[in-house]
């Protein structure tokens, strides 16, 4: 306990790390306050129905937990950073096949700028879309006429879509405030804060339905497992071998190390959470697609998917994942690029000739460690359901999708960045690091 005061009493003396910590705890204090504004026009005290319906463990729940619980209180944050997201994906993806993206990708700085404009715009028409949308379903989910106090008429959706869409691009903002600013990446500590503020309720809930202690510390001991496998996944790397050849400088002969680093760390989950991101944003379309018929085969599909608790939903959403995962890891590791950046710097893996060679070796090991970690992936994806149906244990839904799925991944891979810049700002000051004894060196 002692180190662990002395480690952050390290982290307040450095000015710089001490003011972008707080500034970013302030944004987050800022965005959670905006998840408790209503919508003006919304009778709040009307919106229990609404919240009942998001707190049942089904889509709705997970869509709730991104935005923090602002889409179940019709907050002008109701769609969340959820657009910018999703347009993200879509720019990523078209990268892929459209040329002007794929130059701008090679551009650098100015390049980057340019398609994080192009993102922004792209979020603002998916805004656009979503937020009438978002006003209209909200009637069908149980929040009575009553409770819109002007009505539903063009008076009412005009200006809510408009704060709406608002409070989205505000949130991107600061998001991108703590990236620039702050401390971690802010599109996912927004993401993270809102999950955490949903975790005391679902916990406790938990805890006044569960009354051994025993069993609460079994829960507990289980999830904390659970916290370490995806601790395990999000760091686990293969270490491909790297060699560099000699060069004489000035008559003597100098190796170059290439930053110290005589490795390459291929990552067992280079997709990191977006698989799973992108499995759960498909799996919104059978219920919906059903959802246009009456007929007794169509009500069955509803069924069968309306919740992640349900087994044919998980089955799907499994190889779904597993599919996403190779997709995703196959337009992310330039595993070209590596080849060539090699050849460029004389390195080589031993063995393996530089090159076109190189690149298909890193394809290879690239192919046999991303099975693994897809199908590592997909159990931590699907434990709430399993956790949820232990007869033992029959954890409550809402506290069930704590046990894995994207929320716990998210939470992991936030915490574990956010640590590494602060470890990094520690070490740059002559300080150890986090993990250390957080004495200063000397």
């Amino acid at each position: 306990m002692k180190k662990f005061i002395e480690t952050l009493t390290n982290v307040w003396k450095i000015e710089e790390l001490r003011n972008r910590i707080i500034l970013t705890l302030g944004i987050l204090l800022v965005y959670r306050f905006g998840a408790h504004i209503i919508l003006p026009g919304i009778d709040a005290e009307q919106l229990s129905k609404l919240t009942q319906r998001t707190s049942e463990g089904g889509l709705l729940d997970i869509l709730n937990a991104f935005t923090g619980g602002a889409f179940a209180k019709a907050s002008v944050f109701a769609l969340g950073i959820m657009p910018y997201i999703s347009a993200s994906i879509v720019v990523q993806l078209m990268g892929i096949a459209i040329p002007y993206l794929q130059k701008l990708q090679q551009e650098g700085e100015s390049g980057r700028r340019r398609i994080n404009q192009i993102t922004r715009w792209l979020t603002i028409a998916i805004c656009i879309v979503q937020a009438p949308a978002y006003l209209y379903s909200i009637s069908a989910l149980g929040v009575p006429d009553e409770a819109f106090i002007q009505g539903k008429g063009l008076g009412f959706i005009i200006p809510s879509v408009i704060i709406l869409v608002t409070g989205t691009v505000f949130a991107m903002w600061l998001g991108e405030k703590i990236t620039d600013k702050g401390v971690g990446n802010g599109i996912s500590l927004l993401i993270m804060v809102g999950i955490i503020a949903r975790m005391p309720h679902a916990f406790f809930g938990e805890m006044n339905r569960v009354h051994s202690p025993m069993l609460v510390i079994v829960e507990i001991l289980l999830w904390l497992l659970v916290i370490l496998g995806c601790i395990f996944l999000t760091l686990a790397v293969r270490q491909i071998p790297v060699q560099y050849a000699r060069r004489t400088t000035g008559g003597q002969v100098e190796k170059n190390i290439f930053g110290a680093r005589q490795y390459i760390p291929l990552k067992l989950n280079s997709a990191g959470v977006m698989p799973i991101i992108f499995a759960q944003a498909i799996m919104f379309v059978p219920a919906a697609l059903a959802g246009l018929s009456k007929s007794e085969w169509a009500l069955s599909i509803q069924n069968a998917f309306r919740s992640p608790f349900e087994f044919w939903y998980n089955v799907l959403f499994g190889l779904l994942i597993i599919i996403f995962t190779y997709f995703y890891t196959a337009i992310t590791v330039p595993s070209n690029k590596m080849a060539d950046d090699l050849k460029r710097n004389g390195g080589f893996i031993p063995g393996v000739k530089p090159g076109q060679e190189t690149s298909e070796y890193l394809d290879k090991i690239m192919s046999l460690i991303t099975f693994p970690g897809s199908l590592f992936l997909v159990a931590i994806a699907v434990l709430p359901a399993i956790v949820n149906k232990i007869p033992l244990l029959e954890i409550d839904q809402q506290w069930a999708l704590f046990y894995g799925g994207t929320s716990l991944l998210i939470l992991v891979g936030v915490a574990i960045d956010t640590m590494q810049q602060v470890n990094s700002y520690l070490l740059n000051r002559h300080y150890d690091g986090l993990m250390k004894t957080g004495k200063k060196r000397r």
